[in-house]
């Protein structure tokens, strides 16, 4: 797959786009998926052109395998200058990767003992592979399955809490690592440094309050001016904090790597001097939840269609399935959004079903018609679809397997 920079945008005319893609997969069997390539080339490109001081800065991209889930997506955009490397969601996973992919880290913390196993007696893995620690149990946990004199050294990147410890909203972000203040991160080192059979090699702080968090959601302007303010001030505490953690670390090791951001925070954590590299990955398909950011707009490289199965009403037209739902809280935004033809709305006391979808706003549609859909997070189309059609203009130019498709479930 070639991710040259396209010249045209024809995603900007939906008329045209979503025909298009019609027309292409017009010989598929619903439910199908489809990945534009062009599109998909204009986000890996744009997301570099956010890097501050764009690519020249020397911060590099790591991709989010979790948000794509199909591995020679994954591949080919690791493969462009800027991105290297893979932020991988479970080691099993990250030991597939790293089959071809020589840097892998993976993302969270693993209780997987065939797969801990498997990492410290193959001393290629071992030398491509970095697993995620925030706490001594996890250390311990590895060498009960493997201990120190009869494996490879483990890669170690330690993850510092994130999130913003606010006077008045208490912990804004994600509830990961326990390890917040520089000195607990300080100890942590020095007691991963001090055992034998561990290398650390990097920090990670991923800080969704801000990279995760839509900052502009649609009909909510109060809301919207309360998360802006918010990831501002948080912004600011967590450079100040990345960067003392980063200083320590560097007083005890050398690192390879500092990890931090996402897709909605290229452009403020790619500023900060001691980050080495951000994890993205949802805004290299761009679902629908990346249209309420005020500062960029992915293209919707990915989608898939459904089929008109019954008229329950002249007005209404149901879909077969639809469920595909998002992560995080459960709210109108983790469902699925059809986006072609335009105007269609779900049903309040139904939306999204497990095996079907009923539809309002278009009379013309009749049984045997498609839906367009854009998923509205990250994995969800992979973890319905077996394969994705790679489609260029009016043709399919490529089939890609799912992690599915190549017999994969991790989570």
């Amino acid at each position: 797959m070639r991710l040259d920079r396209p010249s045209d945008t024809p995603w900007l005319r939906p008329g045209e786009y979503w025909p298009a893609l019609a027309a292409a997969t017009a010989g598929l069997d619903t439910p199908f998926g489809v990945l534009s390539q062009p599109a998909l080339a204009h986000n890996a490109h744009e997301m570099l052109g956010r890097l501050h001081g764009g690519p020249a800065n020397g911060t590099t991209i790591r991709v989010a395998s979790k948000s794509l889930r199909v591995r020679k997506a994954i591949e080919a955009v690791e493969a462009l200058p800027g991105y290297r490397g893979v932020l991988a969601y479970t080691l099993a996973e990250g030991l597939w990767l790293a089959e071809t992919i020589p840097d892998v880290v993976v993302g969270y913390p693993s209780a997987d003992r065939s797969a801990i196993e498997r990492l410290g007696r193959d001393e290629r893995l071992a030398a491509r592979v970095t697993i995620m620690v925030d706490s001594v149990a996890q250390l311990d946990l590895v060498d009960s399955v493997i201990p120190p004199g009869k494996r490879n050294g483990i890669r170690v990147c330690l993850e510092l809490d994130a999130a913003w410890d606010a006077p008045l909203l208490g912990h804004v972000g994600t509830w990961r690592s326990p390890v917040h203040s520089v000195a607990q991160l300080r100890a942590l080192a020095e007691r991963v440094i001090e055992r034998p059979g561990f290398d650390l090699v990097g920090l990670m702080a991923y800080e969704g309050q801000i990279a995760g968090t839509v900052d502009r959601p649609a009909g909510k302007p109060v809301y919207g001016a309360v998360v802006r303010w918010m990831q501002k001030r948080s912004a600011h505490e967590l450079a100040a904090r990345r960067a003392a953690a980063v200083a320590a670390l560097r007083e005890l090791t050398d690192l390879e790597f500092v990890n931090g951001g996402g897709t909605g925070s290229l452009e403020s954590t790619s500023a900060e001097p001691a980050v080495t590299e951000i994890a993205a990955g949802s805004g290299l398909f761009g679902p629908h939840l990346f249209d309420h950011y005020g500062s960029f707009r992915p293209a919707p490289a990915a989608a898939f269609a459904l089929s008109v199965v019954r008229k329950p009403r002249p007005d209404i037209a149901t879909v077969h399935g639809g469920g595909w739902i998002a992560s995080g809280p459960p709210a109108a935004d983790r469902l699925p959004l059809a986006v072609w033809p335009e105007g269609l709305r779900m049903v309040p006391r139904e939306m999204a079903g497990e095996v079907q979808t009923p539809l309002t706003g278009s009379s013309a549609l009749e049984v045997g018609d498609r839906v367009w859909f854009r998923h509205t997070k990250a994995g969800e189309l992979a973890e319905h679809l077996s394969e994705v059609a790679v489609v260029e203009g009016d043709r399919i130019v490529d089939t890609l397997p799912t992690y599915r498709g190549e017999g994969k479930a991790w989570l």
